[in-house]
Protein backbone atom coordinates (compact mmCIF):
# COMPACT_ATOMS: atom_id res chain seq x y z
CA UNK A 1 0.00 0.00 0.00
CA UNK A 2 1.50 3.02 -1.13
CA UNK A 3 2.40 5.82 1.97
CA UNK A 4 -0.16 8.54 2.30
CA UNK A 5 0.87 11.88 0.81
CA UNK A 6 1.79 14.74 3.65
CA UNK A 7 -0.98 17.55 4.27
CA UNK A 8 -1.68 20.12 6.45
CA UNK A 9 -5.47 19.24 8.89
CA UNK A 10 -6.00 22.74 8.47
CA UNK A 11 -5.50 25.56 6.39
CA UNK A 12 -2.06 27.10 7.40
CA UNK A 13 -1.45 31.07 7.65
CA UNK A 14 -0.02 32.22 4.56
CA UNK A 15 2.38 34.41 5.90
CA UNK A 16 3.84 32.05 8.90
CA UNK A 17 2.50 28.51 8.01
CA UNK A 18 3.98 28.03 4.78
CA UNK A 19 7.66 27.78 3.56
CA UNK A 20 9.69 30.17 2.02
CA UNK A 21 10.30 28.54 -0.98
CA UNK A 22 11.92 25.23 -2.62
CA UNK A 23 15.28 27.15 -3.11
CA UNK A 24 15.52 30.61 -1.46
CA UNK A 25 16.72 33.56 -1.77
CA UNK A 26 16.26 32.58 -5.22
CA UNK A 27 13.28 30.62 -5.72
CA UNK A 28 10.84 31.46 -2.97
CA UNK A 29 7.00 31.43 -2.55
CA UNK A 30 4.65 34.08 -3.80
CA UNK A 31 1.65 34.09 -1.84
CA UNK A 32 -0.65 36.21 -4.26
CA UNK A 33 -3.23 38.99 -2.72
CA UNK A 34 -3.50 40.84 -5.71
CA UNK A 35 -3.78 40.58 -10.00
CA UNK A 36 -3.99 42.80 -12.66
CA UNK A 37 -6.89 42.28 -13.19
CA UNK A 38 -8.24 44.43 -9.67
CA UNK A 39 -8.88 47.55 -9.04
CA UNK A 40 -9.22 47.12 -5.07
CA UNK A 41 -6.30 46.44 -3.17
CA UNK A 42 -6.46 43.42 -0.92
CA UNK A 43 -3.80 42.78 1.60
CA UNK A 44 -3.68 39.54 3.91
CA UNK A 45 -5.03 39.84 7.71
CA UNK A 46 -2.25 39.41 9.98
CA UNK A 47 -4.02 37.84 12.41
CA UNK A 48 -6.40 35.59 10.58
CA UNK A 49 -4.51 34.82 7.11
CA UNK A 50 -7.77 35.78 5.15
CA UNK A 51 -7.64 38.40 2.59
CA UNK A 52 -8.86 41.70 3.21
CA UNK A 53 -9.75 44.53 1.40
CA UNK A 54 -7.82 47.31 2.12
CA UNK A 55 -8.84 49.81 -0.31
CA UNK A 56 -10.39 50.70 -3.76
CA UNK A 57 -7.63 51.55 -5.98
CA UNK A 58 -8.27 55.86 -6.04
CA UNK A 59 -6.88 56.20 -9.34
CA UNK A 60 -7.53 54.64 -12.66
CA UNK A 61 -3.83 52.61 -12.85
CA UNK A 62 -3.92 48.80 -12.14
CA UNK A 63 -0.91 46.53 -11.37
CA UNK A 64 1.14 45.41 -13.97
CA UNK A 65 1.58 42.13 -12.79
CA UNK A 66 0.72 39.28 -10.00
CA UNK A 67 1.59 41.08 -6.54
CA UNK A 68 1.63 39.33 -3.41
CA UNK A 69 4.46 38.30 -0.28
CA UNK A 70 7.27 35.88 0.33
CA UNK A 71 5.86 33.67 3.22
CA UNK A 72 8.02 33.98 6.95
CA UNK A 73 9.59 36.95 5.37
CA UNK A 74 9.72 39.99 7.60
CA UNK A 75 10.65 44.37 6.62
CA UNK A 76 12.71 44.90 9.92
CA UNK A 77 16.05 46.79 10.41
CA UNK A 78 17.97 44.37 8.06
CA UNK A 79 15.73 45.63 5.39
CA UNK A 80 15.83 48.74 6.43
CA UNK A 81 19.93 48.63 6.66
CA UNK A 82 19.91 47.89 2.99
CA UNK A 83 17.84 51.01 1.97
CA UNK A 84 20.29 54.09 3.20
CA UNK A 85 17.79 56.28 2.84
CA UNK A 86 15.51 54.62 4.77
CA UNK A 87 14.99 54.33 8.70
CA UNK A 88 13.51 51.09 8.98
CA UNK A 89 11.86 48.42 7.36
CA UNK A 90 7.68 48.91 7.46
CA UNK A 91 6.97 46.04 9.34
CA UNK A 92 4.91 43.84 6.67
CA UNK A 93 5.93 40.65 4.81
CA UNK A 94 8.40 41.43 1.96
CA UNK A 95 6.25 41.98 -0.99
CA UNK A 96 7.36 40.40 -4.60
CA UNK A 97 5.76 40.95 -8.38
CA UNK A 98 5.84 37.86 -10.64
CA UNK A 99 5.78 38.37 -13.92
CA UNK A 100 4.03 35.26 -16.01
CA UNK A 101 3.33 35.41 -19.56
CA UNK A 102 0.09 33.82 -19.06
CA UNK A 103 -2.65 35.24 -17.22
CA UNK A 104 -3.52 34.52 -13.45
CA UNK A 105 -6.24 35.80 -12.67
CA UNK A 106 -6.78 34.66 -9.47
CA UNK A 107 -5.28 35.92 -6.28
CA UNK A 108 -4.82 33.80 -3.09
CA UNK A 109 -2.76 31.25 -4.92
CA UNK A 110 1.17 29.82 -4.36
CA UNK A 111 3.39 29.99 -6.86
CA UNK A 112 7.04 29.50 -7.46
CA UNK A 113 9.13 32.11 -8.47
CA UNK A 114 12.53 33.42 -9.54
CA UNK A 115 13.93 36.50 -8.04
CA UNK A 116 15.59 38.24 -10.86
CA UNK A 117 15.62 41.95 -8.79
CA UNK A 118 13.85 44.75 -7.62
CA UNK A 119 13.02 47.88 -7.07
CA UNK A 120 13.75 50.38 -3.92
CA UNK A 121 10.77 52.04 -2.72
CA UNK A 122 10.99 54.20 0.35
CA UNK A 123 7.33 54.60 1.90
CA UNK A 124 6.89 57.53 4.83
CA UNK A 125 10.30 56.89 5.31
CA UNK A 126 10.54 53.39 5.36
CA UNK A 127 11.90 50.71 3.10
CA UNK A 128 8.94 49.10 1.42
CA UNK A 129 11.23 47.08 -1.43
CA UNK A 130 9.39 45.80 -4.02
CA UNK A 131 11.27 42.14 -5.25
CA UNK A 132 10.90 41.48 -9.12
CA UNK A 133 10.51 37.58 -10.34
CA UNK A 134 9.56 35.60 -12.92
CA UNK A 135 6.89 32.61 -12.65
CA UNK A 136 9.11 29.64 -12.44
CA UNK A 137 8.92 27.34 -15.23
CA UNK A 138 7.43 29.95 -17.69
CA UNK A 139 7.57 29.37 -20.99
CA UNK A 140 8.28 33.42 -22.49
CA UNK A 141 10.26 34.49 -19.08
CA UNK A 142 11.62 31.40 -17.28
CA UNK A 143 14.66 31.66 -18.34
CA UNK A 144 15.58 35.14 -17.28
CA UNK A 145 17.53 35.28 -14.73
CA UNK A 146 18.39 39.53 -14.17
CA UNK A 147 15.84 42.37 -14.20
CA UNK A 148 17.98 43.70 -16.74
CA UNK A 149 16.91 40.81 -19.37
CA UNK A 150 13.79 41.81 -18.78
CA UNK A 151 11.97 44.52 -21.48
CA UNK A 152 12.78 48.20 -19.89
CA UNK A 153 8.90 48.81 -20.65
CA UNK A 154 8.10 45.83 -18.19
CA UNK A 155 9.93 47.44 -15.08
CA UNK A 156 9.10 51.01 -16.10
CA UNK A 157 5.26 49.84 -15.49
CA UNK A 158 6.03 48.19 -12.12
CA UNK A 159 8.13 51.59 -11.28
CA UNK A 160 5.02 54.12 -12.36
CA UNK A 161 2.73 51.91 -10.89
CA UNK A 162 4.42 52.18 -7.31
CA UNK A 163 5.48 55.47 -7.69
CA UNK A 164 1.61 57.00 -8.29
CA UNK A 165 -0.83 54.10 -7.09
CA UNK A 166 -1.10 55.87 -3.79
CA UNK A 167 -1.35 59.31 -5.32
CA UNK A 168 -4.10 62.01 -4.10
CA UNK A 169 -4.32 64.74 -6.45
CA UNK A 170 -3.56 67.73 -4.42
CA UNK A 171 -1.88 65.57 -1.57
CA UNK A 172 1.99 65.18 -1.08
CA UNK A 173 3.05 61.78 -2.35
CA UNK A 174 4.68 59.58 0.69
CA UNK A 175 5.71 56.87 -1.62
CA UNK A 176 9.18 57.14 -4.03
CA UNK A 177 10.57 54.59 -5.68
CA UNK A 178 14.33 55.20 -6.09
CA UNK A 179 16.05 52.67 -8.22
CA UNK A 180 15.68 49.33 -9.40
CA UNK A 181 18.47 46.55 -8.70
CA UNK A 182 19.38 43.33 -10.03
CA UNK A 183 19.58 40.05 -8.93
CA UNK A 184 22.83 40.23 -6.63
CA UNK A 185 21.29 43.12 -4.28
CA UNK A 186 17.63 41.13 -4.28
CA UNK A 187 18.76 38.38 -3.17
CA UNK A 188 20.58 40.10 -0.21
CA UNK A 189 17.31 41.82 0.47
CA UNK A 190 15.16 38.44 0.45
CA UNK A 191 17.64 36.91 2.83
CA UNK A 192 17.70 40.23 5.19
CA UNK A 193 13.74 39.84 5.61
CA UNK A 194 14.30 35.82 5.83
CA UNK A 195 16.73 37.02 8.87
CA UNK A 196 14.31 39.97 10.26
CA UNK A 197 11.49 37.16 10.32
CA UNK A 198 13.43 34.86 12.32
CA UNK A 199 14.63 37.06 14.45
CA UNK A 200 10.72 38.85 14.88
CA UNK A 201 9.86 35.47 16.01
CA UNK A 202 12.73 34.16 17.52
CA UNK A 203 13.43 30.80 15.69
CA UNK A 204 16.33 29.79 14.79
Amino acid sequence: MPDAPSFHRWRPHPWHGLSPGPEPPRVVHAYIEITPFDLVKYEVDKETGYLRVDRPQRTSAQPPALYGFIPQTYCGDGVGQLSPNAHGGDGDPLDICVISERPVGKSEVILNARVVGGLRMIDAGEADDKIVAVLHNDDVWGGVRDIENLPPVLVERLRHYFSTYKLILGAPCTATVEAAYGLDHALRVVEAALSDYRQLFSLP
